[in-house]
């Protein structure tokens, strides 16, 4: 039980810390299994656990609204897992990635839920009441730290081969439910994020950069890397601009300092 609480607190307190810290990236292998491991007092395992997860995950990164595997969950259980199994990093590999891709569909579901509250969200803003909007942003994160805490100290409570016949057990049906729902939720994140910016002006490199890929089937990196050619150029152009107005401006005014 007190191992279950431990473990519980450990990745709710991580992961509030990565949200209201600025994302200091506390919630990565590296730091959860050494702190999961120093509460379960082996230490040397967790930092083992952690280096060899780390090069696992080292790709799962939130970016916008897409959803990776659960790189704290699957850190933070599989070296649970490993320190009470006594199986190293070996029980850990086995684990940490099924536990990622669970969670990751568990941290959807509470998306969904979150999302109910963007209606109070508008009146809010609309109201221009900052207090409250901050306390439904606390809210929001609170309910994540509580499905943290939730799936660890359930998973360590009941063990690693309850966790594992779970996981087996859930309907393949509502894991590609899930996995869709997840699948989506990065175009309705890259909306969200150009419905600011979208005007007359900007339209246009939107249309380019679906050309590019509907048509041209160029890769990501290939636009990246395109979009900041065209980035530097616009930019540089502008600068340009602004130095020749402020010259000719300067200009003026030395001419009618002459003229007095």
């Amino acid at each position: 039980m007190q191992a279950a609480l431990l473990v519980g607190l450990a990745m709710a307190v991580l992961w509030f810390a990565e949200k209201m810290g600025g994302t200091p990236m506390v919630i990565r292998p590296i730091v959860v299994s050494p702190v999961i491991g120093a509460l379960l007092g082996d230490l040397q395992t967790g930092v083992l656990v952690g280096a060899t997860l780390e090069l696992v995950f080292m790709g799962a990164i939130q970016i916008g609204a897409a959803v990776p595997p659960d790189v704290l969950v699957g850190a933070g259980l599989g070296t649970a897992f490993a320190i009470q199994s006594g199986q190293g990093a070996d029980i850990a590999l086995a684990l940490a990635l099924p536990i990622a891709i669970l969670a990751q569909s568990l941290k959807v579901v509470v998306f969904i839920v979150r999302s109910w509250f963007m209606d109070l969200a508008m009146s809010l803003a609309e109201a221009g009441d900052i207090r409250k909007m901050h306390m439904l942003n606390i809210g929001g994160l609170l309910l994540q730290c509580f499905m943290y805490f939730s799936v660890g100290f359930v998973a360590v409570l009941f063990g690693s081969p309850a966790v594992e016949a779970f996981v087996n057990s859930i309907p393949q049906a509502i894991l590609n439910g899930l996995s869709v729902a997840g699948g989506l939720l990065p175009a309705v994140g890259f909306a969200l994020l150009l419905l600011p910016m979208m005007d007359k002006r900007n339209v246009i490199y939107f249309i380019l950069g679906f050309i590019l890929v509907s048509y041209l089937k160029l890769p990501v990196m290939a636009i990246t890397i395109l979009g900041i050619v065209l980035a530097f150029i616009i930019c540089y152009e502008k600068g340009v601009g602004g130095d020749q107005v402020t010259a000719q401006t300067a200009g003026a005014e030395e001419e009618d300092l002459f003229d007095e």
